[in-house]
């Protein structure tokens, strides 16, 4: 792989992931993250759940990042299996404006639908009329079944909402999907999982049939069976099978930002005039390390 390429994993729930995680891409040239909010696995029963785990997402997880010379980004959002429980999702659409505004939040998301329910759907509308109302971008959920006619009715609620597409996301792609998306002007992004969803020998022909305009390529590593290289190793793979660089960096680093950038306040200065690491940081007294000598870039830092 280029030694030179930068990445950007747009689509990564760091949460779920290691320190060694963390080394491993800083390492593979990852040079920023962006979070989204998602189910941990088992429902929520009570607000002061989401408010804490989105008190990690603003917190702990970017100084967590920072420690490994990686930027971390979130969006914030209901996820689409927690709308159907009506009463805690009101209780959670209550809480979101107070991290809107936080400065590593990028996008509202992941929002969208699971099994396309009333509530999934009712919900879903709200939190777009909160990104017409904060001006943010959105980050989509496209359902895992019936996959083609859950995102296409995913766009058209987007654009009843009277959102432009060029301020929306729309994830877990597919070569039944891609088409669809790239026409309606929305931003196509690709999960690239080991086993399932999308694999980067396939993300390569998407790219060569489609080229990279508006295509993001991105993990969605979490808690279960996935990558968080999934990115540097399919942007290693296209080069290999001779896509050109220029259409890597575009699908791997530079559409993410542009996405991501257009509504809130990341900009790639955050990581190219970055000062460095510093192991003797702490976070609420709290270390990343556990005896191991810090690693400090500059002893300038302070």
């Amino acid at each position: 792989m280029d030694s030179k390429l930068r990445f950007i994993d747009p689509h990564v729930h760091m949460t779920s992931r290691t320190t060694d995680d963390y080394e491993a891409m800083a390492a593979a040239g990852v040079v920023a993250v962006i979070e989204p909010s998602f189910w941990l696995g088992q429902p929520r029963t009570q607000v002061g759940s989401f408010q804490d785990y989105f008190s990690s997402l603003v917190g702990w997880e970017p100084f967590r990042a920072s420690q490994f010379g990686i930027k971390h980004y979130c969006t914030i959002g209901l996820n689409s299996k927690e709308a159907n429980n009506e009463p805690l999702a009101e209780a959670v659409m209550d809480l979101l404006p107070l991290y809107l505004n936080k400065e590593n939040v990028v996008a509202i998301g992941e929002i969208g639908y699971d099994d396309q329910t009333p509530a999934e759907d009712k919900y879903f509308r709200a939190q777009l009329e909160l990104a017409r109302e904060y001006g943010m971008s959105v980050q989509v959920h496209t359902p895992h079944r019936d996959k083609k006619s859950g995102t296409i009715r995913s766009m058209e609620v987007c654009l009843e909402h009277g959102l432009d597409p060029a301020d929306v996301v729309i994830d877990h792609n597919n070569e039944e999907t891609v088409k669809e998306v790239l026409d309606r002007g929305f931003w196509a992004a690709f999960t690239i999982y080991p086993k399932t969803k999308m694999g980067n020998e396939r993300m390569v022909e998407v790219i060569r049939k489609y080229g990279s305009e508006r295509i993001i390529v991105d993990s969605s590593a979490d808690w279960g069976v996935s990558d968080p290289l999934a990115v540097p190793k399919t942007a290693s793979l296209m080069l290999k099978r001779g896509i050109d660089a220029a259409e890597v960096h575009r699908s791997c680093y530079q559409n993410a930002l542009e996405a991501f950038g257009k509504n809130s306040t990341m900009k790639e200065a955050d990581w190219l005039e970055a000062k460095g690491v510093d192991q003797r940081l702490l976070f609420n007294d709290n270390s990343v390390l556990r005896g191991q000598s810090p690693r400090i870039d500059s002893e300038e830092i302070t």
